[in-house]
């Protein structure tokens, strides 16, 4: 089954989300340590057939890349040397972070709970994944 794989990609930590067989929802999926993610995802794409990474880029109001974008654009440099087979679309990240807060909340995630970085990063990575997959049905 053919899946499309989102990512918010950290310094420290990167959510990722998947996409359903149909590219229709994404849905949340780990949480993974920077340092880890390369590995992590050779081990997703063993089990399961990516056809597209998304990934979240940061920009700032004035629509230029913030100083986090240098981190990402490492990132993106490693992931396409290791699978150069997989294309790569980038996907505006403004705003996820409250989003993904907000969503929290509204699906009456506890206040302890909502603390857990993790998780803010990992619903991050679905809410750009699903505004990827909205903008692009075919």
């Amino acid at each position: 089954m053919e899946r499309i794989i989102g990512i918010d990609y950290g310094k420290k930590r990167v959510g990722v989300a998947v996409s359903d067989p149909l590219g229709i929802f994404a849905s949340a999926l780990d949480t993974v340590p920077s340092a880890s993610i390369i590995d992590y995802l050779k081990g997703y794409i063993e089990k399961e057939h990516v056809t597209l990474f998304v990934i979240g880029y940061p920009m700032n109001l004035n629509n230029k890349p913030s100083e986090a974008a240098q981190y990402v654009d490492q990132f993106l440099n490693r992931l396409r040397k290791q699978f150069p087979s997989i294309p790569v679309k980038l996907e505006d990240e403004r705003f996820t972070s409250q989003l993904a807060f907000r969503t929290m909340i509204d699906g009456g995630v506890k206040k302890m709970d909502r603390r857990d970085k993790g998780m803010v990063d990992k619903i991050s990575a679905a809410i750009i994944l699903q505004s990827y997959l909205d903008r692009n049905k075919h």
